[in-house]
């Protein structure tokens, strides 16, 4: 295992290594984003949760969790506009994130696919120069389609996580949009 790592970092051309970099750093940047995302959501989630039941179990404010909370205090008279403002702010920090996955998702394969165009122009051009025939064919092309499974492997994490923190956005600005309602209907 260890030799063919040792033999493929030997044999591959600069630019596939560095595209195979590049898409590593991907990797760790994105998995950290949806992580550090993913917690904070679900825990901004369970506030918000909490918040619209004691609403609707006869609250009158929405609680002091609750990010509505900071826009009301602020604000001597609770009016829609300051709601609205609440929600396009709530809404702003829920898809933080959210854009970084997304280029990474539509970026990777197109990283990875330029690492294997490289990779296999340097395999012709090593053709020419020997006469190794299919055998180097094979080797030179296997070890550029790696690149491109790279890039492949890290957009399907990176969409996967993006649909993930998107769903969990909108639960959050849902969550936000009920309390706003709430809070409007009892004031009629």
């Amino acid at each position: 295992m260890i030799n063919n790592l040792i033999d493929f970092y030997l044999k591959s051309h600069p630019v596939t290594l560095g595209v195979l970099l590049l898409l590593s750093i991907y990797f760790i940047v994105l998995n950290w984003v949806f992580f550090y995302r993913y917690f904070s959501l679900n825990n901004w989630l369970t506030r918000e949760s909490n918040s619209l039941e004691s609403l609707l179990l006869g609250a009158t404010t929405v609680s002091d969790n609750s990010f509505l909370n900071n826009f009301i205090k602020t604000s001597n008279i609770v009016s829609k506009e300051v709601l609205q403002l609440g929600q396009l702010a709530a809404t702003k920090e829920a898809t933080k994130g959210l854009a970084i996955l997304s280029v990474f998702a539509s970026t990777s394969p197109f990283i990875g696919l330029f690492g294997t165009v490289v990779s296999i122009l340097d395999t012709f051009s090593h053709i020419g120069q020997s006469s190794g025939g299919m055998s180097i064919i094979a080797s030179g092309v296997s070890d550029a389609l790696i690149a491109t499974a790279s890039g492949i492997f890290v957009a399907t994490f990176a969409y996967t996580y993006h649909q993930i923190l998107k769903r969990h956005s909108y639960e959050v600005i849902s969550y936000i949009q009920m309390q706003s309602d709430a809070i409007l209907a009892r004031k009629v």
